[in-house]
């Protein structure tokens, strides 16, 4: 069985991948497992700059199929923010309390009406011969008032869903991974490992 490595050390991002790559015939291994250090390879402008380099960069390192992410929130009030800089939004050693915080205190005073905001994910496949594609997903919704939920992580507590009435951490897994912006882009992601694994 080949091995697919994720090349990221976020553990709600892993959790989430080895669910979502469930099934391929990939045996899905980690950076910590494969004992490879994370190396500083966020320096793109872009999602896709930042996804093809961690993948490319980690597959290069590793010999192993590697899938990277990039993924971000977008609030229209915010004129896009925090965007590709999501992840160190209010620091590099930020919490995700402090980034939800921070967030909401960029908003406050902002009617419900134009919270409108969009999670990105741009996921990054890269075989070791430096092969690389790339896949998109996105989902729409709302920035709610306050944190609610305690599934998820990053931005998830205060991502509001307007067609299921709740945030995006009040999902069990199994619906916010039929929903996410992750799960639309590993759907496509799923199609390219098949090719890859055939």
């Amino acid at each position: 069985m080949p091995k697919l490595l994720l090349a990221t050390s976020n553990p709600g991002k892993i959790r989430e991948y080895r669910f979502l790559l469930d099934g391929l015939g990939y045996q899905i291994t980690t950076l910590a497992e494969e004992g490879i250090p994370k190396t500083g390879t966020e320096s793109g402008d872009t999602y896709e700059q930042n996804a093809q380099l961690k993948a490319i960069t980690y597959a290069k390192l590793s010999q192993i199929i590697t899938l990277a992410d990039d993924s971000g929130l977008e609030v229209d009030a915010l004129n896009g923010e925090p965007g590709v800089k999501s992840a160190r939004f209010a620091g590099e050693t930020a919490t995700d309390t402090e980034k939800v915080n921070l967030l909401l205190a960029k908003l406050k005073g902002v009617p419900w009406e134009q919270r409108t905001a969009h999670f990105k994910c741009v996921i990054a496949i890269a075989t070791p011969e430096g092969q690389c594609e790339v896949c998109y997903g996105e989902c729409h919704g709302l920035i709610a008032f306050e944190p609610k939920g305690e599934n998820g992580f990053g931005y998830d507590p205060t991502f509001f869903l307007p067609e299921i009435g709740k945030t995006m951490a009040e999902l069990p897994l199994d619906i916010k991974n039929q929903i996410s912006h992750r799960a639309r882009a590993s759907e496509k992601a799923r199609q390219v490992l098949q090719q890859l694994c055939a």
